[in-house]
């Protein structure tokens, strides 16, 4: 695959990993011990743009920063909390997106299955 190739999210893959947040980033992980599988489907050339495939156990964390996301959730259900306590649900054909500033907390209710693109500002 080139970085001109259309990339098909159905098959495409240019690299899998998988997160135990508790055991990787323990100061992130508030409830639960959610499990992320991230199938990395596009990065552009700076590789500051990628987009892909994440699913996530139930839990509770703090929202990463440094970036611009839009999502669109395939499967589950999901909610998005600021620091003010606003919380918003998203469950299987919702999109959003997450500015760059935004600053709160990922609570997946029902393993969730998104898709995303993601401008990295860090």
């Amino acid at each position: 695959m080139t970085s001109t190739d259309v990339v098909d999210f159905a098959t495409d893959v240019i690299q899998s990993s998988e997160r135990d947040l508790a055991a990787d980033l323990p100061d992130w992980e508030i409830e639960g011990s959610p499990q992320h599988k991230t199938e990395l489907r596009f990065q552009g050339a700076d590789g500051n743009l990628i987009a892909g495939t994440w699913t996530s156990t139930p839990g509770k964390w703090r929202a990463f920063g440094g970036k611009d996301e839009f999502c669109q959730i395939v499967s589950g259900h999901c909610r998005l909390i600021d620091d003010n306590g606003v919380a918003k649900d998203f469950k299987a054909g919702d999109s959003f997106m997450i500015p760059n500033g935004f600053s709160g907390y990922w609570e997946v209710i029902e393993t969730t299955t998104k898709q995303f693109v993601i401008l990295n500002h860090d």
